[in-house]
């Protein structure tokens, strides 16, 4: 009997593993990144890695006067985008100023009585939800009935790390700097 459960439950987790790669593949056109829970503690610096490993992206916390600012660079030390937000704020909100890119804002209603949904705000005017269990990094980014991106703990057995999943075509730096604005946005840290 209880040798049945574990079987069934082992049959139950490869399924939804099944269902993972189908949705992107497995390890086919879409990105994935490595990243750690409760990555911000302002003044800290930390590695995004790609799946093999590597590190491609630095995220660099700066504190200032009146804004938390965060620079997001690649391996070399170039700026891609600074993520700024205001340290009193009423309504959580992260701007993303990509060098040579599209700009973005991360946002949080005022009075949201669905807590776990943000919106990303692109220029040009392209609108993202961003919806799931945000504070357990279990969510996606969607342009209307589509994903874009995915952001889960699933795919790896590290304590306290997730991953981000992006679509081919999508701007990787763009989401996985919405990505961190977030964790900021959730962890109460703006």
């Amino acid at each position: 009997m209880m040798r049945g459960r574990r079987q069934d439950r082992r049959a139950e987790k490869r399924e939804q593993r099944r269902e993972d790669r189908a949705q992107f593949g497995r390890g086919g056109s879409a990105t994935r990144y490595k990243m750690r829970e409760k990555l911000i503690s302002i003044g800290d610096d930390f590695w995004i890695e790609d799946d093999r490993g590597h590190r491609v992206y630095k995220v660099d916390g700066k504190l200032l006067r009146i804004r938390d600012v965060l620079t997001f660079e690649d391996a070399n030390g170039r700026e891609l985008v600074k993520m700024a937000s205001k340290l009193i704020s009423i309504r959580g909100k992260i701007e993303l100023d990509r060098v040579g890119g599209q700009n973005a804002i991360v946002t949080k209603d005022l009075i949201n009585i669905v807590r776990d949904h943000l919106v990303m705000k692109v220029d040009g005017g392209e609108t993202y939800d961003i919806r799931g269990n945000l504070l357990d990094h279990e969510y996606e980014f969607r342009k209307g009935r589509d994903v874009v991106a995915v952001v889960s703990k699933k795919w790896f057995r590290i304590r306290d790390t997730y991953g981000v999943q992006i679509e081919p075509g999508a701007d990787d730096i763009l989401f996985l700097a919405a990505t961190v604005a977030v964790d900021q946005l959730t962890h109460d840290i703006v």
